[in-house]
């Protein structure tokens, strides 16, 4: 157990070591803990796993887009200070950094590698490597968190099968409905179903929907769709409407900022009595309930905004207040 003799040699250690806001860009924006004796105790106080980042600090451009890319995505922001407790190692300094790569046999001077531990130190799932992206990162924090019997929330299942579609067959079918918006909430809640939009083709209304191969088949779909009431038509000129997740759009959850499959989700929730907080990261949950309390105001309707620029613009607003 990694623990036991780390902290007899650490027991004297300062536990200040804590990140900084102003991170470089190689850890994010993340609040790292930079001290392996604290994040331990911390992780068996809370009964949460640790999420360990072996990095260069200043790093190369790999370590550098990481960072950008990977660590300051909102959702694996929320998700790594909520579900785990944060820790980030300099591979490439001495001191209690060299400790701990010692400790775990991990190489100086190296690309960013993830490790997730137990309070004992001891890793639940192989180390991460090699794997420089959303889905990486996402696919291992949610093998950890099964592997020590935590919850998996929803919208990290959710945002697992999103960073995926870039690897994925998807395709584009229409249906005909007496109202597209209704279409577009019951199409939406269909299993493989990434995306939809409303819109008119020949005078119709249609809903556009994007879907993976991997998990529907347009047999399948077109089979969900009939008993929905809606009719598969052949693609012609499609001309969208200026109201896209309608249900959503009038909801309190249009304030937020949503990646697109979070949209559409929200949306087929809402229309189907469904829970449309289980696919909400924690950071949008308290949003959501300071909205809803009036604690704070959006300026204007976010979900359809990029969900980058949204996410940080609207948190830096709210941290400002």
């Amino acid at each position: 157990m990694k623990n036991l003799m780390f902290l007899f040699v650490f027991a004297f250690a300062s536990l200040s070591l804590s990140a900084q806001s102003d991170n470089p860009i190689e850890l994010g924006k993340i609040e790292w803990l930079r001290n392996y004796s604290e994040a331990l105790e911390k992780a068996e106080k809370e009964n949460k796993p640790v999420f360990i980042l072996f990095q260069e600090v200043p790093g190369c451009a790999t370590c550098r887009n990481y960072g950008k890319n990977v660590l300051s995505h909102g959702l694996v922001v929320d998700a790594i200070e909520n579900e785990f407790i944060p820790l980030a190692i300099h591979n490439n300094k001495g001191g209690h950094d060299r400790d701990v790569l010692e400790l775990f046999g991990e190489p100086t001077w190296n690309n960013p590698v993830v490790r997730i531990v137990n309070y004992k130190g001891d890793d639940l799932v192989k180390r991460i490597a090699g794997k420089y992206s959303v889905h990486g990162v996402v696919e291992g924090m949610l093998s950890a968190l099964k592997k020590d019997k935590k919850n998996v929330p929803g919208y990290l299942e959710l945002l697992k099968e999103e960073s995926a579609l870039g690897k994925k067959d998807i395709r584009e079918a229409h249906y005909s409905m007496y109202c597209f918006w209704s279409g577009e909430g019951h199409l939406g809640a269909q299993e493989g179903v990434v995306a939809t939009s409303p819109g008119f083709m020949d005078g119709r209304e249609v809903v556009k929907v994007f879907y993976d191969v991997d998990k529907v088949s347009k047999k399948k779909l077109d089979t969900y769709a009939s008993k929905a009431k809606c009719t598969a038509v052949d693609k012609s000129s499609f001309r969208m409407d200026k109201d896209p997740q309608y249900y959503l759009k009038n909801s309190i959850y249009s304030q937020l900022p949503l990646t697109t499959m979070q949209r559409t989700k929200v949306n087929s929730a809402l229309i189907g009595n469904k829970d449309p907080e289980y696919f909400l990261s924690p950071s949008q949950l308290e949003w959501v309930k300071d909205l809803k309390a009036k604690k704070i105001k959006a300026k204007k309707k976010l979900y359809t905004e990029e969900f980058d620029a949204s996410w940080w613009a609207f948190s830096d607003e709210i941290a400002d207040k």
